[in-house]
């Protein structure tokens, strides 16, 4: 009977969901009405290099004069992926970085980014349990442990979450409020964790035309570097996880000499 709760949506949880997907769509209106008439067959979401190359090479013109509605309507695309786990994002990021380089790209990247993982995190708060328990059974009981073994550094643990590719970061944002992750944990460990992953990207999108393969962006090497990130950032969680342990063992010597 408390599973058959767990996995209920109320109708007002369903009401939210559906609204959140109605304001991606209004939101997605009002950038295309808000541009100047002209063919926008080439506005679609890029699946291989030739559809980003394309729609790179079509946005540069609009760019420079529309700015506004460019940025908006990337950052609405970005968090509509992110929210609805459409895969495909790694493509955006390449994107940031053809048109708007390293520094703007990558700001616009982890803004976007951090929002999409959010409203995906909130989303599944409303209705996820169930869609959860049914996409990944076994790795959310290895999360749920896991997050469970780390309460007192819970950001260590979800920083080299974020950093290395452990778990793939659709399930994270969609996991994580099932596991009790608070929210400024899952925000904090987001913004931060996600920076090395987005430069590589964002970096890899300026020169995006010598892109053979998406395998070109993660060598042995940067896959290594961000291993040895995520290493240190989960380093004070083995500290402290031991530090308890060798206090009891002091005080069990102390006893043992006092008597």
């Amino acid at each position: 009977m408390s599973k058959a709760r767990n996995f209920s949506v109320s109708n007002g949880e369903l009401a939210m969901a559906v609204g959140l997907v109605l304001s991606f769509a209004l939101g997605l209106f009002g950038v295309y009405f808000s541009m100047p008439a002209s063919d926008y067959s080439f506005l679609k979401l890029p699946r291989t290099l030739e559809d980003l190359q394309d729609l790179r090479d079509n946005l540069e013109i609009y760019t420079s004069d529309y700015t506004p509605q460019v940025l908006f309507g990337y950052i609405m695309v970005y968090v509509f992926m992110q929210t609805f786990m459409i895969p495909g994002t790694i493509f955006m990021s390449l994107l940031a970085g053809a048109l708007f380089g390293v520094l703007r790209g990558m700001a616009l990247v982890l803004f976007a980014a951090t929002a999409g993982a959010s409203s995906c995190y909130f989303l599944s708060y409303l209705i996820g349990r169930p869609i959860v328990f049914f996409l990944w059974p076994d790795k959310l009981t290895f999360f749920q442990n896991q997050v469970s073994k780390r309460r007192e550094k819970l950001l260590n643990y979800m920083l080299f979450l974020r950093v290395t590719p452990t778990l793939p970061n659709t399930f994270i944002n969609f996991a994580s409020p099932i596991v009790e992750v608070p929210y400024r944990i899952f925000l904090f460990a987001t913004l931060i964790g996600l920076i090395p992953a987005a430069y590589v990207t964002v970096r890899a999108g300026i020169a995006l035309g010598e892109l053979r393969s998406l395998g070109d962006l993660y060598d042995f090497q940067s896959i290594a570097t961000l291993f040895f990130i995520g290493i240190v950032s989960v380093t004070p969680t083995f500290l402290t996880k031991n530090q308890p342990e060798q206090e009891v063992k002091n005080q069990s010597e102390s006893s043992t000499k006092c008597d």
